[in-house]
């Protein structure tokens, strides 16, 4: 079993950045494959981008492609997500999890991923 925590999240205005961090503790995540999430109010939870384990395939959700970018450092065991030009529809609360170990392709749907963190809120103002 693995637990995520994500944290850095918080208010910012339209245009800003924030940077996002899951640390991961128990068993490392550096074989699994990476995701962040984000669940709006009264949204489904959506995927916003994903990381292989080494790093070397990212896939990112059209709706941020340009302004996230997701990378991970395995010596930390932590993902980051580094969020620019923020808007207010990215308002919502942040979600990292981890596919099973061994599980490589990078996937959308929330049923791929058998570890979540408790989330990390994210409001942009206008």
């Amino acid at each position: 079993q693995v637990q995520l925590v994500e944290s850095g999240g918080g208010l910012v205005q339209t245009g800003g950045s924030l940077r996002l961090s899951c640390a991961a503790s128990g068993r490392t995540t550096s074989s699994s494959t990476m995701g962040w999430f984000r669940q709006a109010p009264g949204k489904e939870r959506e995927f916003v981008a994903g990381i292989n384990w080494s790093g070397g395939t990212i896939y990112v959700a059209v709706s941020v492609k340009g302004r996230f970018t997701i990378s991970r450092d395995n010596a930390k065991n932590t993902v980051y997500l580094q969020m620019n030009s923020l808007k207010p529809e990215d308002t919502a609360v942040y979600y990292c999890a981890a596919r099973p170990a061994g599980r490589s392709a990078i996937l959308t749907d929330t049923t791929h991923y058998d570890n979540w963190g408790q989330g990390t809120q994210v409001t942009v103002s206008s």
